[in-house]
């Protein structure tokens, strides 16, 4: 079963330096909590195109992944699409968008995503993955806002 995150912020910049923030995957760190110990194991810097593919690394639950994800589509200042070729979900498809707005930059990504496992996955998803998404997304709203205020 397919599930979706959805997310929306405006932050007061141009769109090309926001696209610029976005597309330049060495940020990723930053925009991710550190409880996650996020790393990016492909060496930097890393030319956003469609077709590259970024391996990263990280920790959930005490248990360590491996990501890959490889760059479906790019258009610069417009935006982009990442899914996950290997990882924790079964799948993983991220839009990023990103628009001009009245104020600045409006930002939108809608993440579409299965878990593993049929039913012990539906019930991770239940008890965790749900909320800690959530909390994932959550943290880099503020991350983001602070960075573009």
């Amino acid at each position: 079963m397919k599930h979706v995150l959805e997310r929306r912020q405006l932050v007061g910049r141009p769109r090309s330096e926001v696209f610029a923030f976005f597309a330049d995957p060495a940020n990723l760190e930053r925009l991710t909590p550190g409880s996650l110990h996020f790393r990016i194991l492909t060496p930097l810097p890393i030319e956003m195109r469609a077709g590259a593919i970024i391996d990263y690394q990280l920790v959930l639950h005490g248990l360590r992944f491996g990501w890959r994800t490889v760059i479906e589509s790019h258009e610069p200042q417009v935006g982009f699409v990442d899914v996950q070729t290997k990882g924790p979900y079964r799948s993983w498809r991220h839009v990023h968008r990103f628009a001009d707005a009245d104020r600045g930059t409006m930002i939108e990504d809608r993440i579409e995503y299965e878990m593993p496992l049929g039913p012990l996955g539906a019930l991770a998803r239940a008890l965790f993955v749900k909320r800690q998404l959530r909390d994932i997304f959550d943290f880099r709203r503020e991350t983001v806002a602070r960075l573009f205020a």
